[in-house]
C-alpha cells in the first residue's frame, strides 16, 4: 500500500492563515494589502488592502485575454473574481484542504487540479499564467518550463509576490555580516532576473509596491502579539502546570521548532520595517515572444 504523502508545513501554514482571516478579519484572501497613504493600518481596514490588492491584479490583466491559469490560488477567492469578470479560469492548488475550499466556492465553474505547479500535465494553453503570492515556493528553472510549456505564443505571465533584496535598500545600513531576515519566503531577486533574463520572455511591467505592502506584517506581528502569543503562553502554563512530564518530554523533543517560533514569530521582528529591508514586492508582467514552440 503506498504511503501517503507528507503533509507540508507551508500547507498547514496557509490553513491556518485563511482560519484567521476569516474569523478575525472577515476576508477569505490569502495574499497581502495594499496600503495607500491615508488608509489606516489596523484590523478594519485589511479587507480593503486586500481588496485593493486584487484590483491592482486586476488592472495588470491585459487587454484580450481571455484564459488564465491562477498557479497557487488559495481559497480560490480571486479566482472566483475572475470568473466574474468573464475569463475562462483553470486553478492549481496543491493543498487537499484548500482544494476542498476552492471547490466548495467554484463548483464546476472553473477546472481545479490539485497538483504542484511543476508537476502539472495539461492538454491546453492559456493566454495568461497568474503567479499571485505563489511563485515564491516554486523551483525557478521548473516554474519557467511550465509556464513555457502552457503559455499560448505571446501570452502573459503575472507574478505579484516578494523577493529577497541583494543588499539593503537606498539610505539604510548595509546588511551586517551575520544578519539574517526573520521573514522567511522568496526567491533571491537577482537570480530571478538573471534566470527570466535568459528566457523568451518580454518585460512589460515591474512595479514596485514593497512600501504598500509592507504594512500588512504590522497588522501580522500585532495579532501575535496581542493574541497568539499570550494564548501560546497561557497554554504552556497549564501544560507544565498540570502535566509537567509530558512538557518537558514535548519541549525537548521540538525544541528547535519551538526556538525558531519563538525566533521567527513571537520575537516582534516579523515588522513592515523589517519586511522593507530585507524583501522587495514586485509585480512583474512579461509577455512570451510569439515564436516560442514549446509543445503540449
Amino acid at each position: 500500500m503506498p504511503s501517503k504523502p507528507k503533509v507540508q508545513l507551508k500547507d498547514i501554514g496557509l490553513d491556518i492563515g485563511l482560519a484567521f482571516a476569516k474569523h478575525v478579519y472577515k476576508t477569505d484572501y490569502l495574499h497581502y494589502g495594499i496600503w495607500p497613504e491615508g488608509l489606516k493600518v489596523e484590523p478594519s481596514n485589511v479587507l480593503q488592502a486586500q481588496t485593493n490588492y486584487a484590483d491592482l491584479l486586476l488592472k495588470n490583466i491585459p487587454e484580450g485575454v481571455e484564459s488564465i491559469l491562477d498557479v497557487g490560488c488559495g481559497s480560490g477567492k480571486f479566482t472566483e473574481q475572475l470568473l466574474d469578470a468573464g475569463y475562462r479560469v483553470e486553478a492549481v492548488s496543491p493543498s487537499p484542504h484548500l482544494s476542498e475550499i476552492v471547490l466548495s466556492r467554484i463548483g464546476k465553474r472553473a477546472k481545479l487540479h490539485q497538483s504542484r505547479y511543476e508537476d502539472l500535465n495539461l492538454g491546453s494553453r492559456f493566454d495568461l499564467i497568474l503567479f499571485s503570492e505563489s511563485f515564491q515556493y516554486l523551483n525557478l528553472e521548473e516554474a519557467f518550463v511550465q509556464t513555457r510549456k502552457y503559455l499560448n505564443p505571446g501570452g502573459f505571465m503575472l507574478i505579484c509576490d516578494f523577493f529577497n533584496r541583494e543588499q539593503a535598500p537606498e539610505g539604510s545600513n548595509p546588511f551586517g555580516l551575520d544578519e539574517k531576515s526573520p521573514i522567511s519566503g522568496g526567491h533571491g531577486i537577482k537570480r530571478f532576473l538573471e534566470i527570466v533574463e535568459g528566457q523568451p520572455f518580454r518585460k512589460l511591467e515591474d512595479q514596485d509596491i514593497t512600501a504598500e505592502t509592507a504594512p500588512s506584517l504590522d497588522i501580522m506581528r500585532d495579532l501575535i502579539q496581542e493574541v497568539i502569543r499570550p494564548s501560546w503562553n497561557a497554554v504552556a502554563y497549564y501544560m507544565g502546570s498540570n502535566y509537567p512530564k509530558f512538557t518537558a518530554f514535548f519541549s525537548y523533543f521540538f525544541r528547535k521548532k519551538i526556538n525558531q517560533a519563538h525566533r521567527k514569530y513571537f520575537s516582534g521582528n516579523t515588522s513592515g520595517a523589517q519586511f522593507f529591508r530585507f524583501k522587495t514586492y514586485r509585480l512583474f508582467l512579461y509577455q512570451l515572444e510569439p515564436d516560442n514552440k514549446t509543445n503540449v
